[in-house]
């Protein structure tokens, strides 16, 4: 025996034992071993193995698993969402609509909200109905369904942050240099920086989620989220996601954190502008046209400091949907009725659509 040992050979047949395991090669060569003791504790197979994806099996759906940890709750939650989502779609709608019909509204200050509702209708159509229809049926997402809402979620909050600069400088331009407004924001501007608003977020948001779902998901599909956010599902990859969390927090700042820089530089330079004006009412009249757009800054901004910027230890899911609702649901709300009710041009243009409404039905 210690021949073959000492040259590394086994005859053919032949049991070898131990304590901890034994080894059976048979006549044809082949070997078998058998494990006990120890080495069971060691090589034991994970029992959650095969549900958390350690059989590699591929995900080709999703399941959104929001607010199922209050499942007595879903029909109440059904019935508020879907109220806030007809509000905000009537609101962003009239807005649009506002901002079309009445000529006293075609100036850049309102073309950029016109643009900024739209923004808000598109968020919302993308996340909502979804929500809702997992709220009642619990139906699954498709792999590439999940993709193209991400893709989508990204786009919109990427072209809101650079509106809500926009929009900033804007009002900079009219009370800094209301002389040289209308040259300076004449509509050919005005619609490329609104058409780069709406694309500049595109690259960004088609190179993330093309990266993020080329990852392997191994499984479970259960996402818990009301909707295919980047964090539940880097918590499905099967995989070294480092780089990938390392680039996305850097774009993430970048995205929120410029807009909020040159946001702020504008505000500064006005609250400058309206410190030296001799009247009372000039200054009165300078940040009562900025104050809707403050409101909604930091509503937004906000919101998405909480959520993005915060470390993860801080946060459960369940807490991080909670907080999701606010820029999902509370903030497209809130924003057409802070600029109608801060707003007297849009009142009045509201009025103005209500009597012309109310005086042809007359006239029939």
């Amino acid at each position: 025996m210690s021949y073959y040992h000492s040259r590394g050979i086994l005859p053919t047949g032949l049991l070898v034992t131990s304590n901890e395991c034994e080894l059976i090669i048979s006549p044809s060569g082949g070997t078998s071993l058998n494990m006990s003791g120890p080495w069971t504790l060691m090589h034991a197979k994970d029992p959650t193995e095969d549900v958390i994806g350690g059989n590699q099996t591929s995900v080709t759906e999703f399941v959104l698993l929001g607010f199922s940890h209050v499942p007595r709750l879903k029909p109440l939650l059904f019935a508020v969402f879907l109220g806030m989502f007809l509000i905000t779609m009537l609101g962003n709608g009239l807005i649009v609509l506002l901002t079309v019909v009445d000529t006293a509204l075609h100036t850049p200050m309102y073309f950029f909200l016109r643009n900024l509702a739209l923004v808000e209708i598109c968020f919302s159509l993308d996340i909502v109905p979804r929500m809702l229809e997992s709220l009642v049926a619990g139906r699954g997402i498709s792999f590439l369904g999940c993709a193209l809402q991400l893709f989508l979620i990204l786009s919109f909050v990427s072209s809101e942050c650079f509106l809500l600069t926009v929009m900033a400088y804007d009002r900079y331009v009219a009370i800094c240099h209301p002389l040289h407004y209308g040259v300076l924001m004449n509509q050919r501007l005005c619609l490329l920086l609104a058409m780069a608003c709406w694309v500049a977020g595109i690259p960004i948001s088609l190179l993330f989620t093309i990266w993020l779902f080329h990852f392997p998901f191994c499984g479970p599909q259960g996402v818990r989220h009301f909707l295919c956010d980047v964090a539940p599902l880097l918590r499905l990859v099967c995989a070294d996601t480092s780089i990938f969390e390392a680039y996305i927090r850097v774009a993430t700042v970048l995205v929120l954190m410029v807009p909020f820089f040159l946001i702020t530089v504008s505000y500064g330079r006005v609250l400058a502008a309206v410190v030296q004006m001799p009247s009372t009412t000039g200054r009165h009249k300078a940040l009562s046209t900025c104050a809707s757009h403050f409101v909604v800054v930091t509503l937004f901004y906000g919101t998405a400091c909480v959520i993005h910027l915060q470390p993860k230890s801080t946060y459960s899911p369940e807490s991080k949907q909670v907080v999701s609702l606010s820029y999902t649901l509370i903030t497209p709300m809130l924003n057409p009725i802070i600029y109608s009710l801060r707003n007297q041009e849009v009142k009045a243009a509201l009025l103005r659509g209500l009597r012309r409404k109310k005086g042809a039905a007359q006239m029939t």
